[in-house]
């Protein structure tokens, strides 16, 4: 693992005072246009969901209409775990294991986070029960649902060397990849997609590296290979 350099200068405490300050006022500027960024994606237009999604749940089959249950938005993780895995990614494991801590206060925002994945139910749980979660997780196997929103992909695709994702054309690089899409149901039951975000786009989610990014050495990752020290949570040394 590569090593981050300590800070460069040690100062007094009315040094590092100005300097504090200084970057006070751009973490002020950057905070407004997240602002407006954020403002900006809400008013994105939306497009009505035509399509009749089927997943498989805890309780049997469900339509994407029902996997908000009586909320109006709903929060989709597209998680790489595809059939015949043995386990899980492990960066989509990192990510949601600050699924279940969001929860206690989503449901308070009229809104449901629900993880898919296009493996079957019965794959997905001994792996759900060895990481101890217990966010709502479905299959969509048998459905087009993952290969409409651009995180699985074709043999006929593996085979041309040349997919969609995150928005462009791309060379392939697993059949399964991460992403994130944002649905909303309107008071007649009609369902809307708003929002689907991939790679990069997925930082927002991960409470740790906003952790990291308040140290001096920050995410102290490899640029190469930026999430390679990631591990599933039981398969770290100590």
């Amino acid at each position: 693992m590569k090593v981050a350099e300590k800070p460069t200068e040690v100062v007094s405490g009315a040094e590092w005072l100005v300097a504090r300050k200084d970057l006070l006022n751009r973490e002020k500027e950057f905070s407004r246009q997240r602002d407006a960024l954020s403002a900006a994606r809400r008013k994105l237009p939306m497009v009505k969901v035509e399509k009749e999604y089927v997943f498989e749940g805890p309780d049997g089959k469900e339509t994407l209409a029902d996997l908000f249950e009586g909320r109006s938005q709903l929060i989709i993780y597209h998680f790489m775990l595809g059939p015949g895995w043995e386990e899980g990614c492990k960066s989509c494991s990192y990510l949601a294991d600050h699924f279940d801590g969001a929860n206690w206060h989503l449901p308070h925002r009229d809104t449901t986070l629900v993880v898919v994945s296009r493996a079957p139910l019965s794959e997905i749980r001994p792996y759900k029960k060895r990481m101890g979660w217990h966010f709502k997780w479905v299959s969509s196997y048998g459905s087009d649902f993952n290969f409409d929103y651009h995180v699985s992909f074709t043999k006929e695709e593996e085979k041309k060397n040349k997919v969609y994702y995150n928005y462009e054309t791309g060379e392939f690089m697993s059949d399964e990849l991460p992403g994130v899409s944002v649905f909303y149901k309107d008071e007649d039951g009609n369902v809307f997609h708003t929002y689907s975000a991939y790679a990069r786009g997925l930082d927002q989610l991960v409470g740790t590296y906003n952790f990291l990014d308040l140290t001096p050495k920050g995410r102290d990752e490899d640029p190469e290979s930026t999430m390679s020290w990631v591990r599933r949570h039981d398969q770290y040394d100590t």
